[in-house]
Protein backbone atom coordinates (compact mmCIF):
# COMPACT_ATOMS: atom_id res chain seq x y z
CA UNK A 1 0.00 0.00 0.00
CA UNK A 2 0.95 3.42 -1.02
CA UNK A 3 2.05 5.94 2.57
CA UNK A 4 -1.26 7.58 3.21
CA UNK A 5 -2.13 10.25 6.66
CA UNK A 6 -3.36 7.89 9.67
CA UNK A 7 -7.14 7.78 9.21
CA UNK A 8 -9.20 10.03 12.10
CA UNK A 9 -7.76 8.93 15.50
CA UNK A 10 -10.75 6.73 17.00
CA UNK A 11 -12.07 8.00 20.61
CA UNK A 12 -10.49 5.58 23.66
CA UNK A 13 -13.01 2.54 23.43
CA UNK A 14 -15.09 2.19 26.24
CA UNK A 15 -15.52 -1.09 25.23
CA UNK A 16 -17.55 -3.19 27.75
CA UNK A 17 -20.73 -0.82 26.71
CA UNK A 18 -20.21 -0.43 23.28
CA UNK A 19 -19.26 -3.60 21.94
CA UNK A 20 -22.97 -4.98 21.94
CA UNK A 21 -24.10 -2.59 19.57
CA UNK A 22 -21.57 -2.36 17.28
CA UNK A 23 -21.87 -6.36 17.04
CA UNK A 24 -25.95 -5.56 16.25
CA UNK A 25 -24.95 -3.88 14.02
CA UNK A 26 -22.97 -5.91 12.70
CA UNK A 27 -25.14 -8.96 12.29
CA UNK A 28 -23.37 -10.24 15.27
CA UNK A 29 -26.03 -8.77 17.94
CA UNK A 30 -27.52 -11.91 19.48
CA UNK A 31 -24.04 -14.09 19.54
CA UNK A 32 -22.51 -10.69 21.87
CA UNK A 33 -25.31 -11.23 24.07
CA UNK A 34 -24.41 -14.63 25.34
CA UNK A 35 -21.38 -14.12 27.92
CA UNK A 36 -19.60 -16.83 26.74
CA UNK A 37 -18.68 -15.32 23.77
CA UNK A 38 -17.28 -12.65 25.04
CA UNK A 39 -13.56 -12.54 26.86
CA UNK A 40 -13.32 -10.95 30.38
CA UNK A 41 -13.47 -7.32 29.51
CA UNK A 42 -13.75 -6.34 33.65
CA UNK A 43 -11.91 -2.77 34.40
CA UNK A 44 -8.86 -2.08 36.13
CA UNK A 45 -7.88 0.71 38.33
CA UNK A 46 -4.47 0.09 38.53
CA UNK A 47 -2.10 3.81 37.97
CA UNK A 48 0.69 3.09 35.42
CA UNK A 49 3.29 5.89 34.69
CA UNK A 50 1.15 7.47 31.58
CA UNK A 51 -1.78 8.57 31.14
CA UNK A 52 -2.21 7.29 27.43
CA UNK A 53 -0.63 5.02 24.87
CA UNK A 54 -1.21 5.97 21.03
CA UNK A 55 -1.44 2.45 19.26
CA UNK A 56 -1.61 2.32 15.85
CA UNK A 57 -2.38 -1.06 13.38
CA UNK A 58 -4.00 -1.69 10.19
CA UNK A 59 -7.28 -2.47 9.13
CA UNK A 60 -6.42 -5.72 8.23
CA UNK A 61 -7.40 -9.38 8.99
CA UNK A 62 -3.35 -9.73 9.68
CA UNK A 63 -3.33 -7.21 12.70
CA UNK A 64 -6.25 -9.91 14.30
CA UNK A 65 -4.48 -8.73 17.35
CA UNK A 66 -5.41 -5.00 17.49
CA UNK A 67 -8.19 -5.43 16.29
CA UNK A 68 -10.22 -7.88 18.34
CA UNK A 69 -7.61 -6.67 21.53
CA UNK A 70 -9.25 -3.87 21.24
CA UNK A 71 -12.84 -4.46 20.36
CA UNK A 72 -13.12 -6.42 23.59
CA UNK A 73 -11.28 -4.69 25.39
CA UNK A 74 -8.65 -7.33 26.61
CA UNK A 75 -5.72 -4.72 25.76
CA UNK A 76 -7.50 -1.65 27.90
CA UNK A 77 -8.13 -4.32 30.94
CA UNK A 78 -4.23 -4.44 31.12
CA UNK A 79 -3.70 -0.81 31.14
CA UNK A 80 -6.08 -0.30 33.96
CA UNK A 81 -6.89 4.31 33.74
CA UNK A 82 -4.31 4.53 31.01
CA UNK A 83 -6.38 5.29 28.16
CA UNK A 84 -5.94 3.77 24.86
CA UNK A 85 -5.82 6.53 22.08
CA UNK A 86 -6.21 4.53 18.86
CA UNK A 87 -5.13 5.03 15.42
CA UNK A 88 -5.73 3.38 11.94
CA UNK A 89 -3.34 3.35 9.25
CA UNK A 90 -3.07 2.37 5.56
CA UNK A 91 0.03 1.78 5.00
CA UNK A 92 3.78 0.99 6.57
CA UNK A 93 5.84 4.62 6.09
CA UNK A 94 2.70 6.72 7.18
CA UNK A 95 2.60 4.79 10.54
CA UNK A 96 6.64 4.73 10.69
CA UNK A 97 6.67 8.35 10.11
CA UNK A 98 3.94 9.00 12.73
CA UNK A 99 6.23 6.71 14.98
CA UNK A 100 9.36 8.63 14.66
CA UNK A 101 7.42 12.38 14.72
CA UNK A 102 5.87 11.81 18.41
CA UNK A 103 2.64 11.07 17.68
CA UNK A 104 2.50 7.23 17.91
CA UNK A 105 4.00 4.86 20.63
CA UNK A 106 3.34 1.67 19.84
CA UNK A 107 2.18 0.26 16.47
CA UNK A 108 1.45 -3.18 14.90
CA UNK A 109 3.18 -3.56 11.24
CA UNK A 110 4.77 -5.78 8.82
CA UNK A 111 8.37 -6.83 8.90
CA UNK A 112 9.77 -5.05 5.67
CA UNK A 113 8.60 -0.74 7.25
CA UNK A 114 9.85 -2.37 10.62
CA UNK A 115 13.26 -2.96 9.26
CA UNK A 116 13.49 0.17 6.44
CA UNK A 117 12.48 2.75 9.83
CA UNK A 118 15.22 0.79 11.73
CA UNK A 119 17.76 1.35 9.24
CA UNK A 120 16.87 4.95 8.58
CA UNK A 121 16.99 5.87 11.54
CA UNK A 122 20.19 4.02 12.31
CA UNK A 123 18.79 1.76 14.65
CA UNK A 124 17.66 5.08 17.00
CA UNK A 125 13.64 4.96 17.04
CA UNK A 126 12.23 1.68 17.15
CA UNK A 127 12.46 -1.49 19.01
CA UNK A 128 10.60 -4.84 17.60
CA UNK A 129 8.80 -6.41 21.15
CA UNK A 130 6.24 -8.90 20.01
CA UNK A 131 5.30 -11.08 17.07
CA UNK A 132 1.59 -11.17 16.40
CA UNK A 133 0.39 -12.95 13.41
CA UNK A 134 2.45 -15.39 10.49
CA UNK A 135 0.99 -16.16 7.25
CA UNK A 136 -1.74 -14.42 5.23
CA UNK A 137 -0.42 -13.94 1.69
CA UNK A 138 -1.28 -15.54 -1.78
CA UNK A 139 -0.75 -15.19 -5.25
CA UNK A 140 -4.32 -15.32 -6.58
CA UNK A 141 -4.52 -15.06 -10.37
CA UNK A 142 -7.30 -14.94 -13.49
CA UNK A 143 -7.34 -18.39 -13.96
CA UNK A 144 -8.22 -17.75 -17.85
CA UNK A 145 -4.80 -16.26 -18.72
CA UNK A 146 -2.76 -17.73 -15.82
CA UNK A 147 -2.63 -21.63 -15.11
CA UNK A 148 0.34 -22.80 -14.22
CA UNK A 149 3.52 -20.88 -12.49
CA UNK A 150 5.50 -20.34 -14.96
CA UNK A 151 2.75 -18.73 -16.88
CA UNK A 152 3.27 -15.45 -14.69
CA UNK A 153 6.29 -14.58 -17.03
CA UNK A 154 4.74 -11.87 -19.10
CA UNK A 155 1.99 -10.77 -16.91
CA UNK A 156 0.77 -8.07 -14.63
CA UNK A 157 1.07 -8.81 -11.04
CA UNK A 158 0.23 -6.66 -8.19
CA UNK A 159 1.32 -5.59 -5.25
CA UNK A 160 0.75 -3.34 -2.65
CA UNK A 161 3.80 -1.14 -2.34
CA UNK A 162 7.30 -0.97 -3.76
CA UNK A 163 9.26 -2.66 -0.90
CA UNK A 164 6.53 -3.37 1.27
CA UNK A 165 6.61 -6.42 2.38
CA UNK A 166 4.28 -8.69 -0.35
CA UNK A 167 6.77 -6.66 -2.90
CA UNK A 168 9.84 -7.75 -1.53
CA UNK A 169 8.38 -11.39 -1.63
CA UNK A 170 7.01 -11.32 -4.53
CA UNK A 171 10.64 -9.96 -6.47
CA UNK A 172 12.21 -12.47 -4.64
CA UNK A 173 10.16 -15.52 -5.91
CA UNK A 174 10.51 -13.88 -9.32
CA UNK A 175 14.30 -14.24 -9.17
CA UNK A 176 14.51 -17.58 -8.33
CA UNK A 177 12.80 -18.47 -11.14
CA UNK A 178 15.72 -16.92 -13.07
CA UNK A 179 13.37 -14.13 -14.33
CA UNK A 180 14.71 -10.17 -14.15
CA UNK A 181 12.70 -7.68 -12.65
CA UNK A 182 13.58 -3.81 -12.16
CA UNK A 183 12.62 -3.35 -8.57
CA UNK A 184 12.48 0.50 -9.28
CA UNK A 185 9.94 0.39 -12.40
CA UNK A 186 8.46 -2.87 -11.75
CA UNK A 187 9.39 -3.57 -15.06
CA UNK A 188 10.91 -6.69 -16.93
CA UNK A 189 9.97 -10.43 -17.74
CA UNK A 190 7.38 -9.88 -15.28
CA UNK A 191 5.09 -6.44 -14.96
CA UNK A 192 5.13 -6.45 -10.59
CA UNK A 193 2.28 -3.42 -10.75
CA UNK A 194 2.53 -1.44 -7.02
CA UNK A 195 -1.07 -1.13 -6.50
CA UNK A 196 -3.22 -0.31 -2.98
CA UNK A 197 -4.85 -3.30 -1.89
CA UNK A 198 -8.08 -1.39 -1.35
CA UNK A 199 -7.96 -1.02 -5.64
CA UNK A 200 -6.60 -4.39 -6.28
CA UNK A 201 -10.09 -5.40 -6.44
CA UNK A 202 -11.35 -3.24 -9.01
CA UNK A 203 -8.22 -3.69 -11.17
CA UNK A 204 -8.53 -7.29 -11.20
CA UNK A 205 -12.11 -7.08 -12.45
CA UNK A 206 -11.68 -4.68 -14.91
CA UNK A 207 -8.56 -7.07 -16.08
CA UNK A 208 -6.13 -4.30 -15.39
CA UNK A 209 -3.71 -6.91 -13.65
CA UNK A 210 -3.72 -10.49 -14.48
CA UNK A 211 -3.53 -11.56 -10.73
CA UNK A 212 -1.76 -10.27 -7.07
CA UNK A 213 0.86 -11.17 -4.16
CA UNK A 214 -1.39 -9.36 -1.57
CA UNK A 215 -2.80 -10.09 2.02
CA UNK A 216 -5.47 -10.93 3.76
CA UNK A 217 -8.37 -9.89 3.10
CA UNK A 218 -7.05 -9.02 -0.63
CA UNK A 219 -6.15 -12.16 -1.40
CA UNK A 220 -9.81 -13.77 -0.30
CA UNK A 221 -11.90 -10.87 -2.04
CA UNK A 222 -10.20 -11.63 -5.49
CA UNK A 223 -10.96 -15.61 -5.16
CA UNK A 224 -14.73 -14.16 -4.41
CA UNK A 225 -14.05 -12.28 -7.74
CA UNK A 226 -13.31 -15.23 -9.72
CA UNK A 227 -9.72 -15.57 -9.01
CA UNK A 228 -7.61 -18.67 -8.15
CA UNK A 229 -4.97 -18.85 -5.60
CA UNK A 230 -2.37 -20.10 -7.60
CA UNK A 231 0.30 -19.85 -4.31
CA UNK A 232 0.49 -19.73 -0.80
CA UNK A 233 3.34 -17.74 0.82
CA UNK A 234 3.54 -20.31 4.02
CA UNK A 235 4.17 -22.91 1.67
CA UNK A 236 7.74 -21.25 0.32
CA UNK A 237 9.04 -20.95 4.41
CA UNK A 238 10.46 -23.74 6.98
CA UNK A 239 7.37 -24.97 8.93
CA UNK A 240 5.03 -23.05 6.96
CA UNK A 241 5.87 -19.79 9.51
CA UNK A 242 7.05 -16.48 8.50
CA UNK A 243 6.27 -12.94 10.06
CA UNK A 244 3.64 -10.73 9.05
CA UNK A 245 3.03 -8.54 11.73
CA UNK A 246 4.79 -7.49 14.61
CA UNK A 247 4.61 -5.09 17.54
CA UNK A 248 6.88 -2.31 17.37
CA UNK A 249 7.13 0.65 20.17
CA UNK A 250 8.99 3.85 19.77
CA UNK A 251 12.57 3.75 22.04
CA UNK A 252 11.69 6.43 24.05
CA UNK A 253 8.15 5.53 24.90
CA UNK A 254 9.85 2.37 26.28
CA UNK A 255 12.19 3.98 28.33
CA UNK A 256 10.55 6.20 29.25
CA UNK A 257 7.35 3.99 30.25
CA UNK A 258 8.31 -0.29 30.75
CA UNK A 259 5.08 -0.64 32.74
CA UNK A 260 2.65 0.40 29.79
CA UNK A 261 4.98 -1.38 27.33
CA UNK A 262 4.43 -4.63 29.57
CA UNK A 263 0.86 -3.91 30.30
CA UNK A 264 0.26 -3.32 26.62
CA UNK A 265 1.86 -6.77 26.05
CA UNK A 266 -0.13 -8.20 28.45
CA UNK A 267 -2.88 -7.26 26.70
CA UNK A 268 -1.97 -8.81 23.16
CA UNK A 269 -0.45 -11.90 24.83
CA UNK A 270 -4.38 -12.80 26.29
CA UNK A 271 -5.75 -11.33 23.23
CA UNK A 272 -3.54 -13.83 20.67
CA UNK A 273 -4.44 -16.62 23.14
CA UNK A 274 -8.58 -15.75 23.43
CA UNK A 275 -8.01 -15.91 19.53
CA UNK A 276 -6.67 -19.51 19.57
CA UNK A 277 -9.43 -20.54 21.82
CA UNK A 278 -11.88 -19.01 20.01
CA UNK A 279 -11.44 -18.58 16.29
CA UNK A 280 -14.93 -18.20 15.48
CA UNK A 281 -15.66 -15.17 17.90
CA UNK A 282 -12.78 -13.90 17.26
CA UNK A 283 -13.35 -13.59 13.55
CA UNK A 284 -17.03 -12.25 14.98
CA UNK A 285 -14.96 -9.44 16.78
CA UNK A 286 -12.59 -8.99 14.18
CA UNK A 287 -14.87 -8.17 11.15
CA UNK A 288 -16.69 -6.17 14.10
CA UNK A 289 -13.69 -4.27 14.54
CA UNK A 290 -13.45 -4.00 10.67
CA UNK A 291 -16.59 -2.32 10.09
CA UNK A 292 -16.87 0.13 12.75
CA UNK A 293 -13.52 1.24 10.65
CA UNK A 294 -15.15 0.90 7.46
CA UNK A 295 -19.11 1.36 7.92
CA UNK A 296 -19.42 -3.12 6.95
CA UNK A 297 -18.18 -6.20 7.69
CA UNK A 298 -16.73 -8.36 5.14
CA UNK A 299 -18.95 -10.56 3.74
CA UNK A 300 -18.82 -14.66 5.02
CA UNK A 301 -17.36 -15.61 1.18
CA UNK A 302 -14.08 -13.20 1.78
CA UNK A 303 -13.71 -13.64 5.82
CA UNK A 304 -14.27 -17.22 6.41
CA UNK A 305 -11.62 -18.72 3.85
CA UNK A 306 -8.87 -15.74 4.73
CA UNK A 307 -9.92 -16.30 8.94
CA UNK A 308 -8.08 -19.58 9.45
CA UNK A 309 -5.15 -18.83 7.05
CA UNK A 310 -3.63 -16.47 8.97
CA UNK A 311 -1.67 -17.91 12.56
CA UNK A 312 -1.53 -15.76 15.37
CA UNK A 313 1.37 -15.70 17.34
CA UNK A 314 3.37 -13.90 19.87
CA UNK A 315 6.19 -15.29 18.26
CA UNK A 316 8.11 -12.81 16.04
CA UNK A 317 9.69 -15.24 14.43
CA UNK A 318 12.99 -13.10 14.36
CA UNK A 319 15.17 -15.43 11.59
CA UNK A 320 12.47 -14.89 8.87
CA UNK A 321 12.61 -11.59 9.50
CA UNK A 322 16.47 -11.46 8.62
CA UNK A 323 15.56 -13.81 5.48
CA UNK A 324 13.48 -11.14 4.14
CA UNK A 325 15.82 -8.12 5.07
CA UNK A 326 18.03 -10.86 2.82
CA UNK A 327 15.31 -10.57 -0.07
CA UNK A 328 14.80 -7.02 0.09
CA UNK A 329 19.26 -6.59 -0.16
CA UNK A 330 19.14 -9.49 -2.85
CA UNK A 331 16.20 -7.26 -5.26
CA UNK A 332 18.33 -4.14 -5.00
CA UNK A 333 15.58 -2.36 -3.04
CA UNK A 334 17.87 -1.86 0.17
CA UNK A 335 22.15 -2.07 1.27
CA UNK A 336 22.78 -5.27 3.28
CA UNK A 337 21.46 -3.79 6.92
CA UNK A 338 22.54 -4.00 10.80
CA UNK A 339 19.51 -5.21 12.50
CA UNK A 340 21.52 -6.21 15.30
CA UNK A 341 19.19 -4.67 18.32
CA UNK A 342 16.00 -4.36 16.69
CA UNK A 343 14.43 -6.45 18.88
CA UNK A 344 13.88 -6.05 22.88
CA UNK A 345 11.76 -9.19 23.98
CA UNK A 346 12.36 -8.62 27.18
CA UNK A 347 8.94 -7.26 28.41
CA UNK A 348 7.26 -9.88 26.35
CA UNK A 349 9.36 -12.72 27.89
CA UNK A 350 8.37 -11.59 31.53
CA UNK A 351 4.91 -11.67 30.35
CA UNK A 352 4.98 -14.93 28.66
CA UNK A 353 7.02 -16.27 31.78
CA UNK A 354 4.19 -15.06 34.37
CA UNK A 355 1.42 -16.86 31.94
CA UNK A 356 3.55 -19.87 31.68
CA UNK A 357 4.50 -19.84 28.30
CA UNK A 358 8.10 -20.48 26.90
CA UNK A 359 10.44 -17.73 26.18
CA UNK A 360 10.83 -16.67 22.54
CA UNK A 361 13.88 -16.00 20.42
CA UNK A 362 15.03 -12.66 19.42
CA UNK A 363 17.47 -14.73 16.74
CA UNK A 364 20.86 -12.79 17.95
CA UNK A 365 19.35 -9.53 17.39
CA UNK A 366 18.30 -8.16 20.35
CA UNK A 367 19.14 -5.23 22.02
CA UNK A 368 21.95 -5.41 24.11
Amino acid sequence: MSAARPLTTLRALTLAAALPLLLTACGYGSEAKKEDDKADVAGSSKKLSAAEVRIGYFPNLTHATALVGLQEGLIAKELGSTAIKPQAFNAGPSEIEALNGGSLDIGFIGPSPAINGYVKSKGSNLRIISGSASGGVKLVVNPDKIKTLDDIKGKKIATPQKGNTQDVAFLNWIAEKGWKVDPESGKGDVSVVRTENKVTPDAFKQGSIDGAWVPEPTASKLVSDGGSVLLDETTLWPDKKFVITNVIVSQKFLKEHPDVVEAVLAGTVKTNEWINANPDKAKASANAKLAAEGGKPLDAKVIDPAWPSIAITDDPLAATLKTQADYAVKAGLIEQPDLSGIYDLTLLNKVLAAAGKPAVSDAGLGAK
